[in-house]
């Protein structure tokens, strides 16, 4: 038997082509990321003034996400989904439907775990605090893997209940009608509850954050695969409803959890009372230790919830002169933090005082916000072997033992999965340094939008302070000011003397340096104009460069013949993003319960779901789960909780969910509007035939 002769390629031209395809590749995500990444340096460098902190290591991360990202996916073509639309046309023709159900749950949860938008969630927790929202908190830091595995069971459920629907060509609407009913109603009765209301919006959220990258190709595949194999349902939209599905069920799996954990977590608390050692047993109830507890106190609480966890005040004076002395010390406390971050950002005033200066220059010199850069890619590299690896083990295992089958091309194969792990593990230390870093900045820059009061960036201490030299100046009304001189890198200014500020027993003086209001004390209402201006043109422009948005439309152009159009289903879908992420950051500007801004639309969307028809339904409701990519999830998260941080909000979830249901009613109401012009169109052109 011949075998075909080998195409040998010069070394040189291999390089090219190889470096072309790449490229091309690579250019693919620029084009995905460039309008988001350069919407926010613009708004934040041009319009609030304030250009990115650690712009350096914001830029690096940025670009590891677009690598990283084109790797990913070009792992997922080359190994993971062949597999998968592999194993899902033959595994009908192997196995009943019972056992096409216990595959699909299986995939559901390892598609989750290898989801890089899912990675998301395992750094959002460290915005939240143990005794605002006990429960939230829980499930961010304790019960996280619990949180991701649930998560995973209910995109599990969901794509077993795709491909039972796709093989014997059940409508999606009973689904719908089903579905949706129980999550308003479970999440009004989590409204009433003062621990269960704090994870609404975490849930809600975590219905957007699964139909990514990997879960919403890899089970469309699966579900094209016993579609055909079932040889049903083989319209143009047979592909269409399994992500709705996959976003609704996590929902619930996420609401269940908490009823478990609720439980186990103590009520909502002041910080005072929940660091007093009379309320010690119940605040234990969310740490392993003791020492852990204390951690919370120093890297997330204020001085109030320092000086209640120690019963002597003098152990907490010896606590905060150990951070300086002790390396032992600080690690026991401040954990990853350092002391300059501590000092920068967590420090009261008074405890500033309480470090000599020389120190606390020294440590803010030594603050490097990029030092943790070898950990975070070490991390986020086992969390890439552990997500993909099960994944791919379990299709290997069934297309292996079950199908007796084996990949078609093994070279590609194994290619392909080594560029998923290491295309997953730059993606998301890409995300943590960057992407992050970037919307939380964002987020907590907004609010001085409308701010009427100044924000103070820095204060500066001066030791041995002598009185004598303070001047006073007056003015045409006859008020006295008072003022002194302060050189500093060879410049002298001029600094306002507030008699407060001194402390007679150390000798030290304060001054903060205050930035004004951007647009006055008198101008928030513009101020807050420009935020909603600015959420939604984030995410009207972010989601005009979604790819997958893109495949939708055409989709829906070819189903229609051309009598609704792509752009218009573009159009359609990033008005709703747009709408979404106004109402969403209203939410945590307002402080309204997410329920609330959730029930209203999801209750219009059934009978909107009701009189359309059927494939064009399929479609609207997977336009909420397209819009919400690798790059935006992150985004919008760490922007929401920023914002709510800088607000003092509980948390900032719910911005995400907001974003995902208006979507999916435009796109219903773009598609009804749409069919009503064709019946007057139709109604007209018979109306002139009856009349010749």
């Amino acid at each position: 038997m011949s075998t075909a002769p080998r195409i040998r390629i010069p070394f040189r031209t291999a390089i090219v082509m190889v470096a072309s395809y790449a490229w091309v590749r690579i250019a693919e995500q620029i084009r995905a990321v460039a309008f988001i990444i350069i919407y926010l340096f613009a708004f934040q460098t041009l319009i609030l003034g304030t250009p990115p902190a650690n712009a350096v290591q914001i830029a690096g991360g940025i670009a590891m996400v677009v690598f990283g990202l084109a790797l990913f996916l070009e792992g997922l073509l080359l190994g993971i989904m062949p597999l998968g639309e592999r194993v899902g046309v033959h595994l009908p023709e192997r196995a009943g439907i019972a056992a096409i159900a216990i595959f699909g749950v299986l995939v559901g949860v390892g598609s989750t775990l290898a989801e890089p938008a899912v990675a998301a969630l395992r750094t959002v927790g460290t915005t939240v605090t143990a005794w605002d929202a006990p429960l939230l908190y829980s499930l961010l830091e304790r019960n996280t893997e619990a949180l991701v595995v649930s998560i995973g069971i209910g995109v599990g459920i969901a794509v077993a209940l795709g491909l039972v629907r796709f093989y014997y060509g059940l409508s999606l609407k009973p689904f719908i009608f089903a579905i949706v009913p129980v999550l308003l109603a479970v999440s009004l009765f989590f409204a009433f509850d003062a621990v269960l209301t704090s994870i609404i919006g975490l849930a809600w959220d975590s219905g957007a954050v699964t139909t990514g990258a990997v879960t919403v190709p890899l089970v469309l595949a699966l579900g094209i695969g016993v579609s055909r194999a079932a040889g049903v349902s083989e319209g143009a939209t047979s592909g269409f409803g399994i992500v709705m599905l996959a976003s609704a069920l996590p929902i619930l799996a996420v609401l269940v959890l908490g009823l478990v954990i609720r439980p186990s977590v103590p009520q909502p608390t002041d910080e005072a009372s929940f660091f007093s050692p009379e309320r010690r047993e119940q605040s234990m109830q969310l740490f392993e230790s003791e020492q852990e507890l204390l951690r919370h106190a120093f890297t997330r609480g204020t001085e109030v919830g320092r000086r209640a966890y120690f019963e002597d005040h003098d152990e907490y004076e010896a606590a905060i002169q150990a951070l300086v002395e002790s390396e032992s010390t600080r690690r026991e406390l401040l954990g990853a933090m350092t002391l300059g971050r501590w000092l920068d950002s967590v420090a009261s005033p008074s405890e500033l005082n309480r470090i000599p200066v020389a120190d606390r220059r020294g440590a803010l010199r030594r603050s490097q916000p990029t030092a943790d850069f070898r950990e975070t890619i070490r991390a986020e590299s086992t969390v890439a072997v552990r997500a993909v690896l099960p994944l791919t083990g379990l299709l290997l295992f069934v297309m292996f033992i079950v199908l007796r089958d084996r990949p078609r091309f093994i070279d590609e194969f194994v290619l392909g999965i080594a560029l998923a792990v290491v295309g997953m593990a730059v993606l998301t230390t890409g995300i943590s340094l960057g992407l992050a870093p970037l919307g939380d900045e964002a987020g907590r820059q907004l609010p001085r939008a409308f701010s009427a009061e100044g924000e103070d960036i820095e204060r500066i201490i001066i030791d041995d302070f002598d009185r004598d030299i303070v001047f006073e100046s007056i003015g045409a009304d006859g008020r006295r000011r008072y003022y002194f001189l302060y050189h500093d890198n060879g410049s002298v200014e001029r600094l306002p003397y507030v008699e407060e500020r001194y402390d007679g027993d150390t000798g030290r003086y304060e001054h903060t340096v205050r930035r004004p209001p951007l647009f006055g004390p008198d101008l928030t209402s513009l101020g807050i104009a420009l935020v909603f201006l600015f959420a939604f043109g984030l995410g009207f422009g972010s989601t005009l460069a979604e790819p997958a948005l893109n495949a939708v439309g055409r989709t829906v152009e070819h189903l229609t013949v051309g009598t609704i159009r792509r752009s218009g289903v573009i159009r359609a879908v990033s008005l709703g993003v747009g709408l979404g992420l106004l109402v969403g950051v209203a939410r945590i500007l307002y402080d309204i319960p997410t329920t609330w801004l959730l029930i209203p639309p999801y209750l219009l969307l059934l009978p909107l779901t009701w009189i359309s028809e059927e494939d064009f339904a399929a479609i609207a409701w997977d336009s909420g789960g397209v819009t919400t990519g690798t790059v935006t999830v992150p985004l919008v998260m760490a922007m929401g909780l920023g914002i709510g941080g800088e607000l003092d909000v509980v948390d900032g979830f719910g911005v995400l969910a907001l974003a995902s249901v208006f979507p999916i009613l435009c796109v219903l109401l773009y598609g009804l509007i749409m069919r009503a012009r064709q019946h007057r169109t139709i109604r007209a052109a018979e109306q002139e035939e009856s009349n010749e």
